[in-house]
């Protein structure tokens, strides 16, 4: 397949493809690595009439720890993250879920930005970003903007983006030496994309996630409630009966393997 006629503009800077987003007719689509929007536009699943590529643009690949926050810049590469240059407990949870996303040869070229901006609901950094906490930032017309994680992702392919921004980076929290994670998708064959993830951090707060799901990722409160409490182990049964009390719209198999990756990855926090 090929994608339908598009226009393409490689930005040279970011207050240029600010603008040009800004100032575009049509649909217009803003390009990181390319490995979600381009499959997508050759399945002519995505057909936008200008494509922004931002593979030039300067000051968005950083990697930088300061104080407690640690700055990852938009375009990023899962490889780079897989290559643990991400510091610290931080780092190690980053990088085990880098490990986990396609082949190597996408790693290479795919954006932990991308992948959020682009909010597919079984792509792993949405989730597992969700779990850890922090923020987004964002430049557009009226400058820059802070966006926390918590509900950034609305829903499939939706996110809290104004029309006109573009995702820069991300600010994360630095996990202590002492802080536990835990990380468990399910999928037919590693390299896929996830039916299920249960995503869990215990840092200066516990935070548990329940991802790849037909909308967006969200918190569990009550297993957080458990964890904060002490808790170390829920069971299979008891995440079930948990998830079923939110409106997930989970069929009974959905309900079982959610239920499966989050209770492993509680488990995995532990191990």
């Amino acid at each position: 397949m090929k994608p339908a006629k598009f226009e393409h503009q490689r930005m040279a800077s970011l207050d240029e493809a600010v603008k040009a987003l800004g100032n575009a007719e049509g649909e217009t689509r803003v390009l990181g690595g390319g490995q979600s929007l381009g499959p997508m536009m050759n399945l002519r699943l995505a057909q936008p009439d200008v494509v922004l590529d931002l593979s030039k643009v300067e000051g968005l690949d950083g990697i930088e720890e300061t104080g407690n926050a640690i700055r990852v810049g938009a375009r990023v590469s899962h490889a780079r993250i897989e290559d643990g240059e991400v510091p610290g407990k931080t780092g190690d949870y980053m990088q085990f879920v880098a490990t986990g996303i396609s082949y190597r040869s996408v790693r290479n070229r795919g954006t932990i930005g991308g992948s959020v901006a682009h909010a597919d609901p079984s792509a792993d950094w949405p989730s597992a970003l969700l779990a850890l906490g922090g923020s987004v930032t964002a430049a557009g017309g009226n400058g820059i903007r802070t966006i926390s994680l918590d509900g950034f992702t609305v829903g499939p392919f939706s996110t809290g983006l104004g029309w006109d921004e573009i995702l820069t980076g991300f600010e994360l929290p630095v996990l202590g030496t002492d802080a536990n994670w835990g990380y468990y998708k399910v999928n037919r064959k590693p390299g896929e994309f996830a039916d299920a993830i249960g995503a869990v951090t215990l840092g200066v707060e516990a935070r548990a996630v329940c991802g790849a799901t037909e909308s967006a990722p969200f918190r569990v409160t009550e297993i957080e409630e458990r964890l904060a409490s002490g808790v170390q182990e829920v069971s299979i049964a008891e995440v079930r009966d948990i998830l079923d009390r939110y409106d997930a719209g989970f069929d009974d198999y959905e309900l079982q393997i959610h239920a499966v990756a989050l209770s492993r990855a509680v488990q995995g926090a532990f191990a």
